[in-house]
């Protein structure tokens, strides 16, 4: 036995070594023949291994000769969110792809990460969830080591740190992260959207800060106020951390532009923003193939984010052709 260990070491180490002078996967440009060749790469080493008085290789007795893929795994979705006077609105297709294929017509790509914000995601659908997991429960620790919310900003940076490791392999993250930061309360939403609050009761120790900086006139208090309201920032894994008041994530965000640059400001009322984020996505979904079925909206406000009920988006085609047939007639009559 010792024999066979120490015969089989070195190719062992060999094949590691091999592994790791590679050249790391560039992000965005991965081939279906790369994509297959790291599926099985466990054939390889397999190889070096032999049963004890078996001549025959394990990977050889274990499974037959790999076959490739049809296709490349390629993916894609639309997502988008804006600020405007009544807060955060993010907005979102339900149908993951995968290439050719709808692999789930009815997934969930706006992920609640805690009672004050929310995060689309596009990218693998494994690695966003995971990822939204991970922010989850590093935003709660927070919370609980210093008796406040994270902000927005803070999560964001957070969450690209943590992924900055990751740059240059299959990891694919892209996440909107949409928050009121502020929001003076501590809360969590259950499973069927439904949110539990708790009021946060002010301690002792925050009472004395903010006399201290009352006090004194070189500490300006201006870092607080700016500090409250609707937040919106992008993360992406390969490294991209921006902020701003509208974005669009996703194969279908050129066609939700088209509507979102045009119509989104910042006078606009729930019903107006509503409106808006539906047919942007459903303008997408109408070009985009990797696109479509349902449309799901979130709301985020100083109490929390609400989420309206999923809506089918054949329902919005069927509007915009009454539109379309009320146009035609009253420019009929007119005439």
């Amino acid at each position: 036995m010792s024999d066979n260990v120490r015969r089989h070491k070195k190719p062992l180490s060999d094949n590691i070594a091999d592994y790791l002078d590679e050249s790391p996967v560039q992000f965005g440009q991965i081939s279906a023949a790369q994509s297959c060749s790291s599926v099985f790469s466990q054939d390889s080493i397999l190889t070096s291994f032999s049963v004890p008085g078996d001549p025959r290789p394990l990977s050889a007795a274990a499974s037959s000769q790999s076959v490739p893929l049809p296709f490349p795994h390629s993916h894609g979705t639309t997502t988008l969110a804006f600020m405007f006077q009544g807060g955060v609105l993010a907005a979102a297709d339900t149908r993951s792809s995968c290439s050719g294929l709808v692999a789930c017509p009815s997934s969930q790509k706006i992920l609640p990460i805690h009672s004050h914000m929310v995060g689309t995601t596009s990218g693998t659908s494994a690695d966003c969830a995971l990822w939204k997991r991970i922010l989850s429960r590093e935003l709660r620790l927070y919370q609980l080591r210093h008796g406040r919310s994270l902000s927005t900003r803070g999560a964001a940076k957070l969450l690209s740190h943590m992924l900055h490791p990751f740059k240059g392999t299959e990891l694919c993250v892209a996440a909107t992260l949409c928050g009121w930061d502020g929001g003076e309360v501590d809360g969590r939403h259950d499973d069927d959207g439904c949110m539990v609050r708790t009021e946060n009761v002010e301690k002792p120790e925050d009472t004395r800060l903010e006399k201290t900086q009352s006090s004194s006139s070189t500490q300006p208090n201006a870092a607080n106020s700016s500090s409250s309201g609707p937040s919106l920032v992008y993360v992406c894994s390969d490294g991209t951390r921006l902020q701003g008041t509208l974005f669009s994530v996703g194969s279908g965000s050129p066609y939700a532009y088209s509507i979102l640059d045009q119509e989104v400001r910042w006078e606009l009322t729930l019903q107006e923003a509503t409106a808006i984020a539906r047919e942007a996505v459903y303008r997408a979904t109408h070009r985009d193939a990797y696109s479509g079925n349902h449309v799901d909206i979130y709301h985020i406000t100083s109490t929390g984010w609400t989420r309206r009920d999923r809506e089918d988006l054949k329902e919005e085609y069927y509007r915009e052709r009454e539109r379309r047939e009320r146009r035609l007639r009253r420019d009929a009559t007119s005439v």
